[in-house]
């Protein structure tokens, strides 16, 4: 398993309203595409203004997939202008597991 961790960085103050945004919409959205989430959170201490999401993958090709799958959804498109407005940085990294990380396939 792969997890792509999306960190996203909000214009000041943004962080609840980005949440109620995509709690009532993106989610019922990204879920049945993407598939796999491992976790959605919000900055408490250190780099503020932030939410991350991470998605689990098996593989770079079933990324690559959903990831498009998703780009053209137009549910999808229909929705990104009411978050995109709301961030100043965006950040994606891949995470591979550690053998005995519980996500690790044996």
């Amino acid at each position: 398993m792969i997890v792509e961790e999306r960190i996203y960085t909000l214009h000041p103050g943004k962080v609840p309203v980005y949440m109620e945004n995509y709690q009532a919409e993106g989610l019922a959205i990204q879920e049945p595409i993407l598939g796999n989430l491992v976790g959605w959170y919000y900055t408490d201490f250190g780099p503020q203004n932030q939410i991350i999401h991470m998605w689990g993958y098996d593989s770079y090709a079933e990324r690559d997939r959903r990831r498009a799958e998703l780009g053209k959804s137009p549910e999808w498109q229909a929705f990104l202008p009411k978050i995109l407005p709301l961030i100043l940085r965006q950040e994606n990294k891949t995470l591979l597991p550690a053998p005995w990380s519980p996500t690790a396939k044996n």
